[in-house]
């Protein structure tokens, strides 16, 4: 039985799917278990419990260390003896840190360092993902595509691995099964690095439609974000820009045994969900 947190988002359901698949019985823990659609070997629960492995996914934003570490102490105390972390590219390892301009505890990566320590601390099997921006982010392009209007660019050329979801999924699900990447940290990334530029013009050639951006300067784009997460956004595009995010690594073709999906091949499978 393997209990997945968060399991109604991008990749806690596409975790489900991965481990229903393979036959694995799981039980989805999420706020809403009527969310959930029934399915042969799922079932749902607000509350952790008796697991062979949790898949530990806690709501982005400042509250992440919180999370984690109740979430852990839950699965400490069910007997659960296996657990697979999402946390984020850029997280520092545990004792680093930098007081520099694009300190990574001060991107989203930093959030999840108090999590990572106490997963490694835990005196479970564990394995740590830290994926990079995931191919799906586009989805909040849609209704700019739909309008006509041009996607707003905070990260100017910087490029990033960007990821496809199911493959993190993939990643996830095989750490949760087996034995053989305990105690192993991956860095998930796409094969190529990408601007946001460049995604809207492989999506453009993808829907057959005009997809164009327009830069939106630092000081304009802090205002769309909540103030709770505005400083810790706007760092991690600043270090975007920079080209601080421009990391490809061969781990999700080292645990899947293939190379990772590409960008457009994503928006291929997706296409439907820009034009309905």
């Amino acid at each position: 039985m393997i209990l997945v947190t968060g399991a109604t988002g991008t990749i806690g359901s596409a975790l489900v799917r991965a481990l229903l698949t393979r036959g694995e019985e799981v039980t989805a823990m999420t706020r809403d278990p009527a969310k959930v659609a029934r399915r042969p070997g799922l079932t749902a629960t607000t509350e952790i419990g008796k697991a062979d492995a949790i898949f530990l996914l806690a709501p982005p934003g400042p509250g992440i260390p919180a999370s984690d570490r109740a979430m852990l102490r839950a699965a400490q105390a069910a007997g659960i003896p296996r657990v697979v972390k999402l946390s984020a590219i850029g997280t520092p390892d545990s004792g680093t840190r930098r007081a520099e301009p694009g300190d990574p505890t001060t991107m989203p990566g930093g959030w999840h360092l108090p999590g990572e320590s106490a997963v490694r601390d835990s005196g479970l099997a564990w394995t740590i993902l830290r994926p990079t921006t995931f191919a799906s982010n586009t989805y909040a392009w849609v209704a700019d595509i739909r309008a006509g209007r041009p996607i707003a660019n905070v990260y100017g050329d910087g490029k990033q691995g960007v990821v496809d979801p199911e493959d993190v999924a993939a990643v996830a699900a095989e750490a949760l099964i087996g034995a053989e990447h305990d105690g192993r940290t991956y860095t998930l990334t796409g094969p190529d690095l990408l601007s946001v530029p460049d995604q809207a013009a492989q999506l453009a050639e993808v829907l057959g439609t005009e997809v164009t951006t327009v830069d939106v300067p630092p000081e304009q784009a802090r205002a769309t974000f909540p103030p709770a997460i505005a400083d810790v956004a706007m760092a991690g595009a600043a270090l975007v820009r920079r080209g601080g995010n421009a990391v490809v690594t061969g781990d999700v073709a080292g645990v899947l045994g293939r190379p990772p999906g590409t960008f457009r091949a994503w928006a291929e499978a997706n296409r439907g969900r820009f034009l309905t």
